[in-house]
């Protein structure tokens, strides 16, 4: 069955006890609030703002697991598959979907954001995991000031492929943006285009089925708001959600590193009342003093409640 991603895919953190062991009783909290959500269509997990590449094979496995139970069946849980090399990543995948992931975000193979890649690489890659997993892959498409991002071509290629069923692009070149988008939709138009553009929300709402973003953990309600009003080209009602969530924007994502976005995201899911702590595995680190104070206020300024 086809799935359905129109809407808000958000990409859930991972949360941990203070130990730093995963906190499956945090996830079940998480992942049953989301999945009530109007306007929520599938978790992503495992991503970067999931931490995915910090965890164990089986705490992954673990992890897919536990967000499966805590939707019960209401949307599709979607698995970030990371692994560097392509058989390791079908290998990875075949585990998420054996998890009960009913799809896959499949990442480059990281070594191309140093390198770059040979051409055809990425279609092989797309080809390959399918193949090997048969889990349905979302197409992933990297920021442009990395070596990683692929050009049009390469996206009409991988998105024509068996198996691909949407597109998560956070090219983050507005430039790009703005030509590349109508291209792809022309071309291929059963093909879903998802926004990951957490701090550019309102430059690309209005050329989007959905956005598939880390910021939907904390916001999905007025998130929701400002993709109806993208979809209803409605400049005004967008900019009306996007000017309310801008404290958060820039608490949150305004910061040194994108990698820092996904501290200030737990941080604001103890303001929200989900998590107890904001507790992040190394390479992440605690942000600097004050840090917390102003996500929390930032969250109050926005009228973001408390989550029942």
């Amino acid at each position: 069955m086809a799935l359905d991603l129109k809407g808000i895919v958000p990409a859930p953190v991972t949360p941990f006890k203070k130990d730093g062991s995963v906190d499956y009783e945090a996830i079940q909290r998480l992942g049953s609030w989301l999945s009530t959500v109007d306007g929520v269509k599938g978790l992503v997990v495992l991503g970067h703002a999931g931490e995915g590449t910090f965890l164990t094979p089986e705490e992954q496995v673990a992890t897919i697991k536990a967000f499966v139970k805590s939707v019960k069946n209401q949307i599709p849980i979607i698995a970030g598959i990371t692994s560097e090399g392509t058989e390791t990543a079908a290998l990875e995948a075949k585990r998420a979907k054996d998890a009960g992931a009913q799809a896959g975000l499949l990442y480059p193979s990281h070594g191309w954001l140093r390198f770059g890649y040979q051409p055809g690489a990425p279609q092989d890659r797309y080809k390959r995991v399918y193949e090997g997993s048969q889990l349905p892959l979302v197409l992933f498409q990297y920021p442009d000031n990395t070596k990683a991002t692929y050009d049009l071509q390469t996206l009409l290629d991988i998105s024509a492929q068996p198996g691909v069923i949407a597109m998560k692009n956070g090219v983050r070149n507005m430039r790009r943006w703005d030509t590349e988008i109508p291209v792809f939709r022309r071309e291929r138009p059963n093909v879903p285009v998802l926004t990951c553009h957490d701090e550019y929300l309102l430059h690309t709402v209005f050329d989007v089925d959905g956005m598939l973003v880390g910021y939907g953990n904390i916001a999905p309600e007025p998130l929701y708001e400002l993709l109806k009003a993208g979809k209803a080209q409605d400049y005004k009602a967008a900019r009306k959600v996007h000017d309310q969530l801008l404290p958060v924007t820039k608490a949150v994502y305004h910061r040194g590193s994108h990698m820092e976005g996904t501290v200030a995201l737990k941080h604001a899911l103890v303001a929200r009342g989900i998590l107890s702590h904001a507790t992040v595995r190394s390479p992440l680190l605690p942000l600097l003093d004050g840090a917390e104070d102003e996500i929390h206020a930032a969250i109050s300024t926005a009228s973001l409640s408390k989550v029942a």
